[in-house]
């Protein structure tokens, strides 16, 4: 009996998904629980396991497609049983109108005669090739030549236009003199096997302001503004294909040891593609440095589902009177973008003065 496997919804947002990868070839035996495709989906790079088992006996879909959820992807039947060639046709019918090739592009005697696994597959191939660009070869972009898209990057600009486009935000900068942060860091990661980085101890300020200004997790809904039920905030990490935010999730009742073991797992799962759609998922506010790269100040954009978002500068030795005396001292910017729909000018500036205060008097967060 043939057991059609669909590609399942694998988070409650998800409507489609890319196969970056398929394991299996028409013949091989597959068991429960054996990995069948790699899903990239709108969050993450999940793998798909197998619910049932048996012998591949058609692969309906090549690497790279995205295809909406539910669509069939692979067929497991019994060593020797032939598949009907009309039901084949049929289901070959299903996966390419799914993934939205024109089905004038494709030859008519398929339908008639029935598909193999490899026939069905490689039509797909040869018709897609029609509908989308073929990605460039990895490497640095030459001037006047064309860049494609990855889907990963779509999505990001996609995101990015609709919050300029439906989140009026405003912003605020403020300089934190860190001086004392930066000594108490040495010192911690000196006498520690845990290597503390500045955005622990700033993930961890701005959970203690969160505590303190709860408007700052405010979504609009409807007639009133919902508060978020957990501190959970996004780290922006840097990768071949864009800028991922992974969540450190329930900072509020987190230490910064356990903050500083979070994030650096979650650094570690996005540099290996490793993210599941539960380190994805949630958020109401970011972090995005851009200190390694010399930047003083920049405006990030706020994340779609969150209410704002915080740029943080690089360190800088900045000679500052002290005592009517000059001494040079560690400053950094940080620029907080804020949707003024939910959250008013007084309290966004109230809870950047407070997160000031604790990342210049640093002991407040170890």
């Amino acid at each position: 009996m043939a057991t059609e496997i669909v590609l399942p919804q694998l988070g409650k947002t998800m409507k489609e998904g890319t196969l970056v990868n398929i394991r299996f070839s028409p013949g091989d035996r597959v068991a429960v629980g054996d990995i069948l495709f790699d899903i990239e989906t709108d969050k993450a790079t999940l793998e798909m396991e197998s619910e049932a088992e048996g012998v591949v006996k058609a692969v309906l879909v090549e690497a790279g497609q995205t295809v909406p959820v539910h669509t069939p992807l692979l067929i497991l039947g019994e060593k020797d049983e032939s598949l009907d060639s009309t039901y084949l046709a049929q289901i070959a019918s299903h996966v390419r109108a799914a993934v939205l090739v024109d089905p004038s592009a494709w030859p008519a005697s398929d339908a008639a005669s029935g598909l193999s696994g490899v026939s069905v597959a490689q039509t797909l191939r040869d018709t897609e090739a029609q509908a989308r660009c073929i990605p460039a070869q990895p490497g640095k972009p030459q001037l006047g030549s064309t860049v494609p898209l990855s889907r990963t990057q779509r999505i990001i600009a996609e995101k990015m236009v609709w919050s300029k486009q439906n989140i009026p935000c405003f912003y605020l900068n403020i300089r934190v003199d860190v001086t004392k942060l930066t000594e108490l860091r040495s010192d911690m990661n000196a006498d520690s096997n845990t290597q503390f980085s500045v955005n622990d101890f700033i993930i961890r300020a701005l959970a203690l302001g969160i505590e303190h200004y709860p408007i700052m997790t405010g979504q609009l809904a409807a007639e009133h503004i919902q508060l978020s039920g957990s501190i959970d905030i996004g780290l922006a990490i840097s990768t071949a294909e864009g800028v991922v935010a992974p969540i450190v999730k329930d900072c509020g009742r987190k230490t910064l040891l356990q903050i500083s073991e979070q994030t650096a797992t979650l650094v570690e799962r996005t540099r290996d593609g490793k993210l599941q759609l539960e380190d994805l998922s949630g958020g109401c506010m970011s972090v995005s440095n851009l200190g390694a790269f010399s930047v003083d100040s920049f405006i990030p954009i706020v994340i779609p589902g969150q209410s704002s978002i915080v740029g943080v500068g690089t360190i800088q030795d900045v000679v500052l009177p002290v005592d009517q005396e000059p001494v040079v001292r560690k400053i950094m910017n940080l620029t907080l973008s804020v949707d003024h729909k939910v959250i008013n000018g007084a309290e966004a500036a109230q809870f950047l003065d407070f997160v000031k205060k604790l990342l210049e008097h640093p002991d407040e967060l170890a």
